[in-house]
């Protein structure tokens, strides 16, 4: 009976050693050839480094994390949170892939590293498809888009191609910015790994299927109809478990970077409202501390005066808790993450999830609300609606026109204004339905919040330039 149990246990590992070893693919996505290894910088760090050198990357600096257009340069934004959730992101996958390597005998093809490379990648990018104005910049492009008479209406799109708009994410728009719209001239964009790429993809689905599909990995969708053969050929090489009308289960570290990305907005949401004063400190410090682990793991709290270093102290030892707590908690799945079987949040089973819920549910009320965040977001809204009426509009009405010439003032004035890889063939509106708007909104949602405000105002004669 023991021999047998060792058999089955032997026959388990190496199968999944099989399965982590083309979850971990170098292959990049959309290149024909494969450059030769550099000796001293994994293909993994290569993706980390094009993400950074990217310019959608630096725009994030000036997108709302929190608090929009925020005066303090403490107060994180898109590009600070980004980078925090990255470290996170590493640490994270370096803990889980060191025991990963060591029990299923990959030392020969990956390293401890490799794990954490690939999650620092994808963490850093998580963000990088969002809208001006955070969340509210995702609910006016999908309100824009639904609007009765709108562009929806006007267009001859198929019911998976209006389902992009009308549930427009900034998680398809992401994998659209790193397989299409950096780099445009190469297949593939970035031509970032397959296993970054699908790290990346939390939600592995298309925005309409025929049926519903359950679980967390379905609850949004992460790639637009003109990605889609692109996301199928990543899914594909890393050997994602397919399921119904096109959508697959989640790549084993994609749930590792949702927990990077959710422990991140957790506790440093909170440390910026104290920084500002929307939360009291000593009210953070307790939250903090539960977190952390108590007086026994924070240790150097009582020689700690100041209210913002003790809460930056409790910020760190709150994050390297959960870190071990995940790293644990996935590890202990690890097979029906896997296997598919796994589709919940890793953080829902925390120890310490009771406090967790409680910080949100205060973010809810406090943080989120706070009277600077929701004007600018409420500006926001209107900002982006503007835009979308007026280059839809004006790329509408070049369109339809019979001449350049012939098109309304409008148009011939907005029309140069379109960087010309938002156009067509001969810098004219394209002629298919879908990418004509599709590229309206990639213009307007890689505007950094500041750019989308002053372009609003010149193009309303609210300001002029100069």
């Amino acid at each position: 009976m023991n021999t047998m149990k060792t058999s089955t246990t032997n026959e388990t590992s190496s199968a999944l050693a099989e399965r982590w070893r083309r979850f971990l693919s170098p292959n990049r996505v959309g290149a024909t050839t494969s450059a030769a290894p550099a000796p001293d910088r994994s293909v993994f760090q290569q993706d980390y480094d094009r993400i950074v050198f990217c310019s959608a990357f630096r725009r994030l600096k000036d997108k709302t994390q929190v608090f929009p257009l925020a005066q303090s340069d403490y107060v994180r934004n898109r590009l600070t949170h980004s980078l925090e959730a990255s470290c996170v992101g590493r640490s994270l996958g370096t803990t889980v892939g060191r025991v990963l390597v060591a029990r299923h005998r990959l030392e020969d093809v990956l390293h401890a590293s490799d794990f954490g490379a690939v999650i620092a990648a994808a963490c850093l990018a998580h963000d990088i498809g969002n809208p001006p104005f955070g969340h509210a910049g995702e609910d006016a492009i999908r309100e824009w888009c639904a609007q009765p008479g709108g562009a929806l209406d006007r267009l001859p799109l198929t019911a998976a191609q209006r389902a992009d708009f009308e549930r427009y994410e900034g998680n398809a728009q992401g994998f659209r910015v790193l397989t299409a719209l950096q780099s445009p001239s190469n297949r593939g964009g970035l031509q970032l790994t397959a296993a970054t790429l699908m790290a990346f993809a939390k939600y592995p689905c298309p925005s309409k299927t025929a049926t519903p599909l359950d679980g967390r990995s379905a609850r949004k969708f992460g790639f637009f109809q003109s990605e889609a053969a692109l996301f199928r050929e990543a899914a594909t090489t890393v050997g994602m478990i397919a399921r119904a009308d096109g959508a697959w289960r989640r790549h084993p570290l994609a749930f590792l970077v949702e927990a990077a990305d959710d422990i991140c907005y957790r506790i440093v949401d909170l440390e910026d409202a104290a920084r500002i004063g929307v939360i009291p400190a000593k009210e953070v410090e307790a939250l903090l501390l539960t977190v952390a682990g108590g007086d026994a793991r924070a240790t150097r709290l009582s020689n700690i005066a100041e209210p913002k270093e003790r809460i930056e102290y409790l910020r760190a030892k709150a994050i390297g808790r959960l870190v071990e707590e995940i790293a644990d908690i996935f590890l202990s799945h690890e097979t029906a993450i896997v296997n598919g079987d796994y589709d919940e949040e890793l953080l829902g089973e925390s120890q310490v999830i009771t406090t967790l819920k409680q910080i949100e549910a205060l973010s809810h009320e406090k943080v989120y609300v706070a009277r600077s965040a929701m004007e600018i977001e409420a500006a926001g809204c209107e900002v982006l609606s503007g835009l979308l009426d007026l280059f839809f509009s004006a790329v509408s009405e070049r369109f339809e026109a019979p001449t350049p010439e012939r098109s309304p003032i409008r148009s011939r004035v907005l029309i140069p204004l379109l960087p010309t890889q938002f156009l067509g063939v001969g810098n004219f509106p394209d002629a298919d339905p879908y990418l004509r708007l599709l590229k309206v909104v990639d213009f307007v949602c890689g505007m950094t919040d500041s750019y989308a405000i002053t372009l609003y105002r010149r193009l309303k004669g609210i300001e002029l330039p100069g």
